[in-house]
This record gives structure tokens, C-alpha cells and sequence, in this order.
């Protein structure tokens, strides 16, 4: 067969890697005029890189490319997009296994899936975990997946938007406005979600985050049996107890991860697992182990009486409210990044309402005009612009604005893009800066 890679990131190298056979002709696509073409394919890059893909059998998408985008390019072929196919369909597709979880939401699909692998460990599975999370579903492959073993997937719109399969146990978390810069709405947002419970069998189970109307109506696309958790017979938070069933499996405070938002995740990677074994002492032991992946409200050190944590990873409003709840006492926030023009006014009336505990917020990056005029809005002074244009300029001016006994707290409630490469690159180089101090 004739196969395009769309795009040659983590996926597109990985699906190269699987479908590099000798059997297939492969052609990378790609905008990046700059990447090299491996041995074994041709190369078509440059801005035109999508167009004339009619003459593929099969064009296996990037997550980061939105299907809308071939189909504009290929206004001449109606039908391109019975050829697409992802890195995740062809893995739901030839996955030895048919225990697959998979985990998707706004915020906590990491935190989630790990919980889930954790506990199914603990319980003595041998589970596989990726997605989106960092080891492309193809990748996954190479780690010999047995029919017995457990996968489990997080994942993103991004790859659900045009996904053709369902698993075994689809897990929805709580679900809000978030990628609307590639989305054409909230309602396509939605819809892309939908998809990991479209394909589901009565035999199937969904789970969903029982006080969220979005996560319930993502999750009713199942025909499969649907379980709430934050309600019964899910997993709930009963007097300072996650119980699930009538059983007590852990207190909230023996959590090490931060955060009345992390008991969601907690009952959500429960409720999925009790579907699996009720093995209490496993679940238990995984949820009062576990603190947390990096860039996640990550406590990093205390200098000078100054406690400072990373959570890079809060990429939008909803991640940045739940880390001023999560960390207490004084707190100076760094807020900005590259504005995707969400609705602002929910994080600024969530930062007035916690005026006490707010020392300062540093705006930084492109959207911090538009962040300070939102705060003026509801007339909230307690902020700066920040005009750095490096990590360690932004934190010298986050640790001036802190006293003693206060939090700095890197929460961004925006991409990474203005200033930096990701979320990822952002983190490290806050990691970076406070070494230094």
C-alpha cells in the first residue's frame, strides 16, 4: 500500500516505525521543511504538504492535525477521510489484548490512568500505560501485550475526534471549554470525547464523573453498562472517606496528592478498577503511595521560608482554580502564556473570592494584557505585569513579591507556546530557576 504520514512528531515516528515493514510504501508529510527523512520513505514537506493525498490508500493522521485541515486541502476528494486513519485506531485495531481502559477529560486523564495502573499492579496484573500520556498507543506494541495483560490509555480530543473504537471501560472525567483555538466549538469538543464511548457494547462499561452535565452526556453515548462515581454505586467521599460500595477504602487525608479535585480522580481510577477486582488493600495501597506526575501542583523546594511548586502542566482556568484551593496559606501566582481567548472571568472571580490568600499575581507572556483587564473588570488590584522574556526573570519577580510562609506557584491557566516549547520545557525551566535561588 501507498501510506502519507501526517506529520513526522512522537506519533508520526511511531507509526512510521510500525508500518515500516519492506510491505508499504511510506511518504512523510509534514509542514517542518527541516526534519529528516528516515530510510525507507520519500519525503513531501513544505506548506503543500496536504494536498494530492488522493493518491494514498491510507494517510495515518497526527493528533495534532485536525481532520478539517485535509479535507480543506483536498477539496477534490470527498471522500479523503474514509482513508484516515491514527495511531490509536490502528492500536485499538491490533491490540492482543481486549482489557483496554481507556481515560479521557479535561484535566486529570494522567493522574487517572496512573491511579488505575497502579491499583491494577498492586491487585497483580501486568499493565501496560500510554496514549497521550507519553508512549504512543503503537509504541505500546514493542512491550509484547499479552491477551490477559491490562492497557490502559489516556487520551486527549486530539485523538479521539476521529477515533473508530471504543474499550472495555471508558472513563470520563469532569469535562470544560478547553482547545477551543482547535476546535470549532464547544459542541465539537464534546462530540470528539463521545467517541471513546460511541463504539461500546452492552457487554462494555462507561464510567463517568457524576456532577458534571458535559461528563454525562459524553459518557450516554454508550450502550454499555454507565457508572458514576462522585454518586453511587461509584466510588463517593463520605466523611472524610473514599468508599466505594459500602467500603471504606482509604481517608482523603492519607492522600499525598494535593487537592479536594485529586479526590475525583481518586474515585474515578476506584470506580473503573472495582469493575475489575474488588481487591481493597490494593486500591488502597496505590491511592496512599501515589504523589503525583510532574508538573502537577508538584511541591519543589522551600527557600528562605518561600515554598515554591510546579504546576506547569495547568494549561487552562479550571487547573489554576484547583491548585489555589489545593495549596494553602499566602500565595504569589504566575499566570500567562499563549491566549487561546478562553472566557477569563471565571479564574478572575476565583482569584477574588481567594483575595485573602492571594499575596500577588504575576502575569506573564502574551496574555497578560488581557488577563489584567479582565481582573480590573471586577476591580482585583493585586497583581503585576511581568515584562520578562526569560524563567528566571519571571521567578525573580515571583519570589520579590513573597514573604516569608508564602507558596510561589508556577500555575499558568495557559498554553506554553509564546515562551516556550511545552508545558514540559516550561516546568523544567522553572525547575531550572529555582535551583538557582
Amino acid at each position: 500500500m501507498k501510506i502519507a504520514i501526517l506529520g513526522f512528531a512522537g506519533q508520526g515516528q511511531s507509526s512510521f516505525d510500525y508500518w515500516n515493514n519492506g510491505e508499504h510504501e511510506i511518504t512523510i508529510c509534514d509542514r517542518n521543511t527541516d526534519i529528516n527523512i528516515p530510510a525507507g520513505a520519500t519525503g513531501k514537506l513544505g506548506d503543500d504538504y496536504l494536498e494530492n493525498l488522493d493518491v494514498f490508500d491510507v494517510l495515518v493522521r497526527t493528533p495534532a492535525l485536525h481532520p478539517r485541515e485535509i479535507v480543506a486541502a483536498n477539496a477534490d476528494s470527498p471522500h479523503i477521510l474514509e482513508k484516515v486513519t491514527s495511531n490509536t485506531n490502528e492500536f485499538f485495531h491490533v491490540c492482543p489484548s481486549r482489557n483496554i481502559i481507556g481515560v479521557t477529560g479535561t484535566k486529570g486523564k494522567g493522574t487517572t490512568s496512573t491511579l488505575i495502573t497502579k491499583m491494577l499492579e498492586a491487585a497483580g496484573n501486568r499493565v501496560h500505560l500510554g496514549g497521550n500520556i507519553g508512549t504512543p498507543p503503537l509504541e505500546m506494541l514493542k512491550d509484547d501485550i499479552k491477551p490477559t495483560d491490562w492497557v490502559v490509555l489516556e487520551l486527549a480530543n486530539f485523538q479521539l475526534i476521529d477515533l473508530k473504537h471504543s474499550p472495555h471501560i471508558a472513563v470520563c472525567l469532569m469535562v470544560v471549554p478547553e482547545h477551543l483555538d482547535w476546535h470549532e466549538d464547544l459542541d465539537e469538543y464534546i462530540a470528539a470525547k463521545q467517541q471513546l464511548f460511541m463504539n461500546q457494547t452492552e457487554d462494555n462499561i462507561a464510567v463517568y464523573y457524576a456532577k458534571n452535565d458535559n461528563s454525562v452526556s459524553i459518557a450516554d453515548a454508550s450502550i454499555g453498562k454507565q457508572i458514576p462515581y462522585f454518586n453511587e454505586p461509584g466510588a463517593i467521599v463520605e466523611n472524610g472517606k473514599i468508599v466505594i460500595a459500602g467500603h471504606q477504602i482509604c481517608a482523603t487525608d492519607e492522600l499525598k496528592l494535593l487537592g479536594e479535585h485529586n479526590w475525583q480522580n481518586a474515585c474515578a481510577a476506584t470506580t473503573a478498577v472495582w469493575q475489575i477486582t474488588q481487591d481493597i488493600s490494593a486500591i488502597s495501597s496505590a491511592l496512599k503511595s501515589f504523589s503525583g506526575l510532574p508538573f502537577r501542583i508538584e511541591y519543589r523546594k522551600t527557600v528562605n521560608g518561600v515554598r515554591y511548586y510546579n504546576d506547569s502542566f495547568a494549561t487552562g482556568p479550571g487547573a489554576t482554580m484547583a491548585a489555589i484551593k489545593a495549596i494553602p496559606g499566602k500565595k504569589v501566582m504566575i499566570i500567562g502564556g499563549y491566549d487561546r481567548g478562553l472566557d477569563l472571568m471565571e479564574l478572575a472571580e476565583a482569584l477574588s473570592a481567594a483575595a485573602k490568600d492571594i499575596r500577588k499575581v504575576v502575569l506573564i507572556g502574551a496574555s497578560a494584557e488581557r488577563t489584567a483587564s479582565t481582573l480590573e473588570e471586577i476591580n482585583f488590584k493585586a497583581y503585576v505585569r511581568c515584562s520578562a522574556t526569560t524563567m528566571d526573570e519571571i521567578v525573580k519577580e515571583a519570589t520579590e513579591n513573597a514573604e516569608n510562609g508564602d507558596a510561589v506557584i508556577l500555575s499558568p491557566s495557559f498554553a506554553s507556546f509564546d515562551m516556550f516549547k511545552n508545558f514540559e520545557d516550561r516546568g523544567i525551566k522553572f525547575n531550572e530557576s529555582i535551583t538557582k535561588l
